[in-house]
């Protein structure tokens, strides 16, 4: 009798295959594609140390483009594709956690910074201000104040700047698969 492959095997190969069906498309209105901005985020969480949750959360972040079919430009036509939920909603069930509130919590920090740092917009690219708009804009004072009460906070705040980091034309990284395994460690 067969027995069925580890979960931690069966949604390496589902992200492995995601990124490799579609993980070529452009990342919104960037110099970089899906897969090149996810690799460049785990990269920016590997080398600072950060714990195996954050990294796969760092390669997961923005999974949620590759989940949907809306075209690359779709901020760009006033829509917002609430990729941060689809993508926690796909990885429930199948990651700790940290992974998953971090995720979903990435646009959310975004929010914060811009609304905590009079300075952090002006850091954000052309594309990434248009997002911002659709998905609330800065928050206000008190709205800030209520996020640093989350528990995920911190971490939703450290992929954020990974987040916002990882837009650089041919940057070297290691390929999806070395990422693979912070993705079977956090697993579920």
């Amino acid at each position: 009798m067969l027995s069925a492959p580890p979960v931690e095997a069966e949604i390496g190969a589902k992200i492995a295959s995601l990124f490799a069906e579609r993980g070529a498309s452009q990342y919104g209105g960037e110099g970089v594609s899906q897969e090149e901005h996810a690799l460049q985020s785990a990269l920016m969480a590997e080398e600072e140390g950060a714990s195996p949750e954050l990294i796969a959360a760092a390669l997961l972040h923005d999974v949620g483009h590759l989940l949907h079919d809306l075209p690359d430009d779709a901020p760009d036509n006033g829509v917002d594709d609430v990729h941060e939920k689809l993508a926690a909603d796909w990885l429930a069930g199948k990651f700790k956690p940290e992974v998953i509130a971090a995720v979903g919590l990435h646009v959310t920090a975004k929010r914060y910074l811009c609304g905590s740092d009079p300075e952090y917009y002006a850091t954000l690219s052309e594309p990434s201000k248009v997002s911002l708009a659709l998905q609330g804009g800065p928050m206000s004072a008190a709205e800030c104040a209520e996020f640093q009460r989350h528990k995920y906070f911190a971490s939703a705040v450290r992929l954020r700047k990974w987040d916002d980091a990882a837009k650089i034309p041919n940057l070297s990284t290691p390929p999806v698969e070395h990422y693979l395994k912070y993705v079977r460690q956090v697993a579920v």
